[in-house]
């Protein structure tokens, strides 16, 4: 059996390569972002701020002390 010129070989390679990146940009294309691009220029939500529970008091039982 002969060897393969170098020409071939080298080819051989070049398309080899060619073939793994496509695939791989080909796949990423594919696949949906994560999650959506940050909106820098949208302004936050506004805050509301947080509600302090009423704290328990034990023997309290939600009724009038009288």
């Amino acid at each position: 059996m002969n060897p393969l010129p170098d020409r071939t070989v080298i080819l051989a390679l070049v398309a080899t390569i060619g073939l793994v990146f496509a695939l791989v940009f080909w796949s990423v294309r594919l696949t949906p972002a994560p999650q959506d691009p940050m909106l820098w220029r949208q302004s936050p939500a506004p805050l509301r701020p947080a509600r302090p529970a009423q704290p328990a008091l034990p023997g309290a039982s939600g009724g009038s002390l009288l």
